[in-house]
């Protein structure tokens, strides 16, 4: 990031705040508000997470509070962790060889890493969007019908259209695919096919929506929606966002942290973190002094 760019920041997030507060300007429904949000149980809560790749430690003794109906940005240079830190809840580290995760990690109350956990449940209660679109090679109602079936949500194919109808909808795709349901999800534009992929993950009627750099791939007009639709989506689930983008950060959070070399240095709202942050690494990382 090059100077002058910390001005741009908060000025993105200045109408970013404009527009979740001022009802006359955004005229849709954005949830509990920032105080009812608050003195909410949090969603999420991290203890002393510490994550070792075989000898080498990633991670070291992350404590965050995620708040439910909101959106947390995870920020910092490649390499920091946050990605790490990421799949770790949904154990999505689990699968990968010589992983191991140390601490606690709860979700309302529960111990994600607790032996009695079923992971497969845990996947689909903790939905995840990956960088790179990754639509399965079936049809658009095949790719949004799989994760329900699988898991017995639909007890007639009613109740299947009904749920691909209502998560196409919910991901803003509807109006663009209901005529094309039976076509490939590969055959979607890049920005429809991200969209796809947050419709399949939302029928499977998820509490918490992981997405890693769900922009990174995508041109401007494609991220200008999946950054909408972001902010439409936290009014029923809790998002946790990885992101490069410091005024994607900006635009679509309401907290953010901050992670460098495997260590939360910063975390709370992200109208202190970008304009008055506590720490000087995040002052220097958000004005592009490094990253």
């Amino acid at each position: 990031m090059k100077s002058g760019q910390s001005v741009e920041i908060a000025m993105t997030f200045e109408a970013g705040r404009r527009r979740e507060f001022d009802p006359a300007i955004d005229g849709k429904d954005t949830g509990p508000g920032p105080v009812a949000r608050a003195e909410m149980p949090p969603k999420i809560v991290a203890r002393g997470v510490d994550v070792f790749y075989g000898a080498k430690q990633a991670l070291f003794a992350v404590d965050i509070d995620v708040r439910p109906n909101e959106v947390t940005a995870l920020i910092g240079p490649s390499g920091c962790g946050k990605s790490t830190f990421l799949r770790c809840l949904n154990r999505m580290n689990d699968i990968i060889d010589g992983c191991t995760c140390r601490g606690s990690i709860t979700i309302d109350g529960e111990d994600i890493y607790a032996k009695s956990v079923d992971v497969v449940h845990l996947r689909a209660r903790v939905g995840m969007v990956f960088q790179k679109p990754n639509p399965f090679p079936k049809s658009v109602y095949e790719n949004v019908a799989y994760g329900p079936r699988i898991h017995g949500l639909a007890a007639a194919r009613v109740d299947m259209d009904e749920i691909v109808q209502t998560s196409l909808e919910r991901a803003g795709l509807w109006e663009e695919v209901k005529d094309r349901l039976n076509e490939p999800g590969t055959g979607l534009s890049g920005g429809q096919q991200q969209r796809l992929c947050i419709a399949r993950a939302i029928a499977v009627e998820p509490d918490v929506i992981l997405m890693d750099e769900p922009c990174s791939a995508l041109d401007p007009i494609a991220t200008a929606k999946i950054e909408e639709l972001i902010d439409e989506l936290r009014v029923n689930y809790t998002i946790v966002i990885v992101t490069h983008n410091m005024q994607q950060a900006a635009r679509v959070s309401q907290r953010t942290a901050f992670f460098h070399l495997g260590n939360l240095v910063e975390f709370g709202d992200t109208d202190r973190i970008f304009t008055n942050p506590n720490a000087e690494r995040t002052r220097d990382y958000i004005t592009g002094r490094f990253g």
